[in-house]
């Protein structure tokens, strides 16, 4: 049955895209598409697909999918699709590609042809490999992402087109995925037909070392944590750390009230290879996290590591359940508009910090040094003086692609955490101005929490956020939200961090979020003393980002360059820890010497604050609602 409210959606979407609505068909596609994945040549991250199209004589096009739903923008990785034949009855059907979209190809299906065999080979990149996609493959670990292995027909919206999967692993793997299965033959598992938009959304994760966990025991519907890792000591978990994830899972469900999946799956990657990312789906999330996440103690608290779960599965509800209605397209070729990723994206990355502090993944003190941090990195965006938060929503598809290198001035993607500090500025906005009554939980359980079973989409527009939010605490939330999005205003919008009871305060202790960072993620932080951000990795010394307007900057610091000395010795992160803090009761500049290209230079910076570290404070006599925002749900 068409959900007429998603058909709307799209006719408004189709038309603010340009793509005349008449040419795609929400009736069935005729006949079920085959896909044949082989993905038993890990040495060399090979994939090897064979796809059968039903068709009828005439031109036709096929999709490579483009825009790729939770990335935001046109990511999807052609330039690793290759080999490219099609044949019909044997003889081979020539195509050629759109000379303005790259992910269409263009044929003419010979008369008498009612079938295509569709051949070609997926290179997984190597190394980092972001640029290209990501890394779907390692001697040990695969990662079938469908979007990179399928060619489709136009005209057709992907939930009308049906496809039979089976995936081949090499022998002994095991596997885990939102997809049902159907039969296994040996090593090839076969799934159960589903929609392309279905199959798009159901990565399967598979590997030499695996472990499932069991997420809610005796539970009505069911959840589990299916973990592939480098190695077999990576599979460890505490009973702590299982229960922790069980909370997750129980606290997600008592704030959000209905689940909208008939099971659900967190596919966890453990892997120094993979990198650090995590991409949401209806019944699944595809979570890659490095190897020693569960082993060393301080994995978690850095670069989000610790909330990355939580947030994944708060997409089942927002942002896959409920969607923006720019988000909501008909298939993978259609572009999306992403001005409301402050909540698709931002109430998320708030909503997932805040229930790992509730499931115990942060204790309390933790949970105060990772808002810290997210505080402090907008406290140092000058960039806000001409960007405001919706741009960065609005800009997303340049902006992921941005490099690191002047990010306090150019912005990144900040709706994630300005989106954290917005929320909070609501949340404790609803409990101050209730005077406790309500809070935004009874806002997101109104907003989610309904048509228990139901996958949607059911979407949003920024009007639907005003009403609901007014309906729990009555307000002129259309102008509070539009001012804090459109705001050019300098300072970081820190209201919420007040209003719960704290505030942010720079001292001379690093907290344990910040030593977690540097030693997980291998730099030295020095952005909130002198302004400089420099590599302890595989380049010691080399400077990767300058704060704008910092001591640093104005001695014309820039990254790229790469640190020699320290008032007279050879850099090291101690040395330069050293002298910051004789500023604090030393007047003389730092003298740094630098390399730039084949030139030294030695620049003086006229630093004299000392080392500084973001940290929450109490105001004395305020309520402490962060306290509360964080406690756990009975």
């Amino acid at each position: 049955m068409i959900d007429h409210r998603f058909a709307a959606t799209v006719l408004l979407c189709l038309t603010a895209a340009g793509v005349d609505a008449n040419e795609i068909k929400t009736a069935p596609y005729p006949g079920t598409l085959t896909l044949r994945v082989d993905a038993t040549d890990t040495t060399r991250r090979i994939f090897r697909v064979q796809e059968t199209i039903p068709v009828q004589a005439g031109k036709l096009d096929l999709y490579y999918p483009k825009w790729i739903p939770g990335n935001h923008r046109p990511t999807g990785p052609i330039v690793n699709l290759t080999g490219i034949i099609i044949t019909g009855n044997g003889k081979r059907i020539a195509w050629r590609r759109d000379l303005l979209d790259m992910y269409t190809l263009h044929l003419d299906v010979p008369v008498g042809v009612d079938s295509l065999e569709v051949r070609f080979q997926y290179l997984s990149p190597i190394g980092d490999g972001a640029a290209a996609g990501g890394i779907s493959a390692t001697a040990k670990i695969v990662d079938v992402e469908w979007n990179k292995l399928v060619l489709y027909p136009a005209g057709y919206a992907a939930r009308a087109i049906t496809i039979a999967p089976t995936l081949t692993l090499p022998a002994g793997w095991n596997h885990a995925s939102a997809l049902d299965a159907d039969r296994k033959d040996g090593s090839t598992a076969a799934f159960k037909p589903v929609a392309l938009n279905v199959l798009v959304d159901s990565p399967v994760l598979a590997g030499t070392n695996f472990r499932r966990v069991d997420l809610a025991p005796g539970a009505r519907v069911p959840v589990h944590m299916d973990i592939v890792a480098d190695h077999a000591s990576n599979l460890v978990m505490s009973d702590t750390q299982i229960q922790q994830h069980r909370n997750l899972v129980a606290q997600a469900v008592a704030l959000l009230g209905s689940q909208h999946y008939d099971h659900y799956d967190f596919l966890l990657t453990l892997s120094d290879d993979f990198g650090f990312s995590g991409l949401e789906h209806h019944r699944s999330s595809d979570n890659r996290i490095w190897a020693n996440f569960f082993t060393d103690a301080d994995a978690p608290l850095a670069g989000d590591a610790g909330d990355l779960l939580a947030h994944e599965y708060v997409h089942s509800w927002n942002g896959k359940f409920r969607r923006p209605a720019d988000l909501a397209t008909p298939h993978f070729n259609v572009a999306m508009r992403s001005d409301l990723l402050w909540v698709y994206e931002g109430l998320t990355e708030y909503l997932g910090k805040v229930l790992s502090a509730r499931a115990g993944l942060y204790d309390p003190e933790q949970f105060r040094a990772v808002l810290a941090w997210t505080a402090a990195q907008m406290d140092k965006r000058p960039g806000r003086g001409w960007r405001p938060l919706q741009d960065t929503a609005d800009s997303v598809q340049t902006l992921y692609a941005a490099p690191d290198a002047w990010k306090s001035w150019r912005r990144a993607a900040d709706y994630y955490p300005e989106g954290v500090l917005l929320w909070l500025d609501v949340d404790t906005t609803i409990r101050e101005r209730s005077r406790g009554k309500k809070s935004l939980d009874d806002f997101v359980r109104a907003f989610y929490g309904m048509d228990d079973g139901q996958p949607g989409p059911r979407t949003y527009v920024f009007d639907d956020v005003v009403n609901a939010l007014n309906a729990v605490q009555p307000n002129d939330w259309a102008a509070f939200l539009r001012q804090r999005l459109d705001s050019t205003d300098v300072a970081a919008p820190l209201d919420g961090i007040a209003r719960s009871g704290w505030k942010l305060a720079y001292t001379a202790t690093p907290s344990a979020v910040s030593r977690a960072y540097e030693k997980i993620l291998k730099f030295h932080d020095f952005t909130d003393s002198v302004g400089l951000d420099v590599d302890a990795g595989d380049k010691p010394g080399l400077i990767r980002d300058v704060l704008w307007d910092s001591p640093a900057f104005a001695a014309g610091l820039a990254p790229g360059m790469l640190l020699v000395a320290v008032n007279g010795e050879a850099y090291n992160a101690d040395r330069l820890n050293e002298a910051i803090a004789t500023t604090a009761r030393d007047r003389l500049p730092i003298q740094l010497l630098v390399r730039i290209g084949d030139a030294f230079s030695t620049i003086a910076v006229d630093y004299h604050g000392g080392p500084k570290y973001p940290n929450l404070v109490r105001i004395p006599g305020t309520p402490d609602r962060l306290s509360a925002i964080i406690a756990a749900r009975k």
